[in-house]
């Protein structure tokens, strides 16, 4: 049997989901993305690097409460990989709206929409989920249904590269969008990595 000492640093729990939020306003910028020609995707991409600095903010504050901290909720080695996991999210969108703003792409594939959608939907449900992170309870269909949507987001990438060596590109513009596409399935493999870090902890905790 476990034993626990309290009391527990509640701080991580608010900065855990202070890091969710922060997903949901990268998501949403990304949705923005889409109906924005490339004159104005400039405002978006210091936006969203913006918001990129501030989920760096509030990992490392994870990281000097964790180094400060002699009590911690649950395992140190997890606390510090559920916080570096949240990054990568944040990391991986912001990558694709700086190479979609770099690049000057005319247009983004339809298929992109679809990634986005994906992307929202994951962010909106992690954000719904990290308090409860607190409790451990009624994280399961979060996990779930995070797994799904990781699946679906496969599916859409596959389509969409096969898009894009259709034809219809030329070479210089296949290599770019494919480098944005790349992106946005990588923060939805990323979602799917918190989803399995929460999960992880929830089956110790429990």
């Amino acid at each position: 049997m476990r034993l626990r000492l309290t009391p527990k640093e509640p701080s991580f729990y608010d900065l855990f989901a202070k890091a969710a939020d922060n997903l949901v306003v990268g998501a949403a910028l990304l949705t923005e993305l889409l109906g924005t020609d490339k004159s104005g995707r400039v405002v978006i991409a210091e936006r969203m690097r913006d918001a990129e600095h501030a989920g760096d903010e509030v990992t490392h504050a994870i990281y000097r409460q964790l180094n400060s901290s002699f009590i911690t909720p649950f395992d140190r080695e997890d606390i510090y990989q559920l916080a570096g996991r949240l990054d990568d999210v944040m990391d991986a969108m912001e990558a694709a709206v700086d190479l979609a703003t770099l690049y000057q792409v005319e247009s983004l594939p339809p298929g992109v929409a679809d990634q986005v959608d994906v992307l929202v939907r994951a962010a909106d449900l992690t954000a719904e989920a990290m308090p409860r992170l607190r409790s451990m309870k009624n994280l399961t269909e979060y996990w779930i249904e995070v797994n799904r949507l990781e699946n679906q987001a496969d599916q859409v990438y596959r389509k969409l590269l096969a898009h894009l060596f259709s034809g219809e590109y030329d070479a210089i513009t296949v290599m770019k969008l494919r480098e944005i596409v790349e992106n946005l399935e990588t923060a939805a493999d990323n979602f799917e990595h918190v989803a399995n870090a929460i999960e992880t902890i929830t089956v110790k905790e429990s």
